[in-house]
């Protein structure tokens, strides 16, 4: 028997998840008690932006159903708890809208069905869930926001963490799993529920090492990118590995998962100093723009304009969740500003003089100093001597090296991006 897949919260995490089911050929129920996202969901309308996922949406739409009753998830077999986990800007989590989602969800479920907890909770979490332990596992998300239908169409493996990992997993719930043919790792809660962290972690470490380290090489005359192919070809290391210098940790996931570590070794007596540094290596490296304005442009006149490209804390996302621009333009309150994101409106933004552009063009023209401060893939179809005509000032901050800085520089650009030497 095919199993019916049920899904309870129907945020940025539970639709992906859910229309990824549908796509495995699973019935799949979609419950929210939010009554008008519902609605937008049964007429096609997704306020989460990813790639593919509305594509995906009309391919499967016929094995989805979304209801705002509770009572739609009694037949199903497996049900997942997968609303978003609310963070403070200091990363600490607010667990009490899962809480209350699983207690509504509780009575509503068959004898049999199993509970799989699949949003982020901290060690300990799943364990005190008053529900059967035969029933009940928590399962690893991994998804990535500007490719999160990708990762849940074809998972690299599902981590799922259960009372006894040496039990069988019941049928239904086992039956789900391979048809997505990736390796099963079953744990403890616990231990699932660490791991989850363990990676983001390890993720982090690379980051941090990428920005201290490019941040030396803008110092010295190096240039990180060429530095990168030979950590990459150090199978120690790996052609995957997150080596490229950011703005700091954004998007909320990773900040979360530093605060619960730092929690965790204040509660428990062990040491988390490394951590502690990653978290100060993050906020420095955030203000990384402002410096660059600070230092080329803002103490040299009160009538300069600036234009800012992206809003979004990283492209193929809506989310500004921690976004370094964001951040960057709440500094800039003395000057007045354009800005255009593809997807993000800049109503998003409190400032006293700011103008909304149609397109990156426009946002650039007539501005003395331009920031490109989210790398979308259409601000790289932007030609360095279109904006030589467009802009008034010759300054632009490039952390992603979205653009070629040696054609910049060779029409008399000064150029500035992450992890090389002042060109201009």
């Amino acid at each position: 028997m095919i199993p019916i897949i049920g899904y309870a919260g129907m945020t940025h995490l539970g639709l992906n998840s859910a229309v990824a089911t549908s796509a495995h050929e699973f019935e799949t129920v979609c419950f929210d008690s939010n009554v008008d996202r519902i609605l937008q969901f049964n007429k096609g309308i997704f306020w989460v932006n990813e790639p593919g996922l509305q594509e995906l949406f009309g391919q499967h739409k016929e094995r989805l159903t979304f209801s705002s009753q509770v009572e739609s998830l009694k037949r199903c077999d497996v049900v997942y708890i997968s609303a978003d986990v609310a963070t403070d800007h200091e990363g600490q989590s607010d667990l009490s809208g899962i809480q209350e989602l699983i207690e509504t969800v509780l009575p509503h479920l068959s004898s049999t069905a199993v509970l799989v907890i699949l949003c982020q909770v901290p060690p300990g979490f799943t364990r005190k869930i008053p529900f059967s332990k035969n029933r009940l596992f928590y399962q690893v998300e991994t998804l990535i926001f500007g490719r999160a239908v990708e990762r849940a169409m074809f998972p690299e493996r599902y981590i799922i963490g259960r009372d006894n990992p040496e039990r069988e997993i019941p049928s239904s719930y086992k039956t789900y799993l391979k048809a997505f043919d990736c390796p099963l790792l079953p744990m403890q809660y616990e231990s699932a529920e660490l791991a989850k962290i363990s990676i983001n972690c390890c993720l982090v470490g690379m980051i941090s090492v990428a920005n201290t380290l490019a941040e030396m090489c803008e110092a010295i005359g190096a240039d990180w990118g060429e530095i990168v192919p030979a950590l990459k070809l150090d199978k120690r290391i790996g052609p995957s590995a997150y080596l490229a210098p950011g703005l700091g940790l954004a998007g909320g996931n990773l900040e979360r998962d530093l605060a619960t570590v730092c929690r965790l070794a204040g509660e428990h007596g062990t040491d988390a100093g490394v951590v502690e540094s990653w978290v100060q290596n993050s906020r420095y490296r955030k203000d990384w723009a402002l410096r660059v304005l600070h230092s080329s442009v803002l103490g040299k006149g009160s009538n300069l304009r600036l234009g800012i490209l992206g809003l979004a804390y990283k492209e193929d996302t809506h989310s500004t969740k921690n976004s370094p621009s964001l951040a960057l333009i709440a500094h800039l309150k003395d000057w007045p500003i354009q800005v255009y994101d593809p997807v993000v409106s800049s109503s998003v933004l409190a400032h006293p003089s700011v103008g909304s552009a149609r397109s990156s063009l426009e946002a650039a023209r007539d501005v003395d100093v331009l920031v490109i401060m989210t790398p979308w893939a259409e601000f790289r179809e932007l030609k360095p001597a279109d904006l030589r005509q467009a802009m008034k000032g010759n300054v632009i901050v490039d952390p992603f090296q979205v653009l070629s800085g040696s054609e910049c520089t060779s029409i008399g650009f000064e150029y500035f991006s992450l992890g090389r030497p002042f060109h201009q």
